[in-house]
């Protein structure tokens, strides 16, 4: 029977996959939002604001805590740690974009249809990126995290966003 450190050890791999539903299905609400050309340029940008503000904490605390517990406990994945910290910096990137795309589509005198379009485009892409990121990250990782000794300075960075 496994011991309750290993009991909470093993719902890490659960709880990280539980986070990455919980940022799919934001950035799925937004995108749907988008393609029914509901939000306005300030609402869109609020939604934005806060999806990149909860991915972007999500991926600091995995860098910051879990990548370097886990490289502690695991040398042997630092190469995959490093692509995993490779993909953060490139979405860290997108995130800027859908940022100022948000930005421009709320200040914009245009049709909202346009700005919504480059948001929409732009979190189609992200989208992808973040599926293949969170798919790789969850398959080589898990049972490591499983497997590492208990550890709670990260979890509430990494698994819990307002």
């Amino acid at each position: 029977m496994a011991s309750h450190d290993g009991d909470r050890v093993v719902a890490l791999s659960l709880q990280l996959s539980r986070a990455h539903q919980e940022l799919r299905r934001r950035i799925g609400r937004i995108r749907a939002g988008i393609g029914q050309r509901r939000p306005d340029g300030d609402t869109l940008r609020t939604h934005c604001l806060a999806f990149c503000t909860a991915l972007t904490a999500h991926h600091q605390g995995e860098d910051e805590g879990m990548f370097a517990h886990l490289l502690r406990e695991h040398p042997q994945l630092a190469g995959t740690i490093a692509k995993l910290a490779e993909d953060h910096e490139m979405i860290a990137a997108i995130l800027n974009r859908v940022r100022e795309l948000a930005d421009h589509a709320a200040e914009s005198a245009g049709p909202p249809g346009e700005g919504l379009e480059a948001v929409g485009r732009e979190l189609d892409g992200l989208t992808a990126i973040m599926e293949s990121h969170f798919a790789y990250e969850e398959r080589t990782i898990s049972k490591a995290l499983d497997s590492a000794a208990p550890d709670s300075s990260w979890p509430d960075q990494v698994f819990r966003f307002g």
